[in-house]
């Protein structure tokens, strides 16, 4: 019996964070590009600097959105 190619195995152990750019954060939130930059400058939308490139998190999105959620609830 042969066992799985290496990368497949490597897959499974680590998880996949998924980075999203800001206009596909634009398109999700359907906001424009300067507000979303906004959300970030101020920190209420957190990201990561790759070289030059801007990323958020999906799970960094996601809180956002559960965070406005309970804002506006209260």
């Amino acid at each position: 019996m042969a066992s799985p190619p290496p990368a497949v195995l490597h897959a499974k152990a680590v998880p996949v964070l998924d980075l999203l750019t800001v206009p596909q954060v634009m398109a999700r939130l359907q906001l424009g590009r300067s507000a979303v930059y906004d959300l970030l400058r101020t920190g209420q939308l957190a990201s990561i600097t790759l070289g030059r490139a801007r990323r958020i998190p999906a799970r960094a999105l996601t809180d956002f959105i559960h965070a406005r959620l309970e804002q506006d609830a209260a």
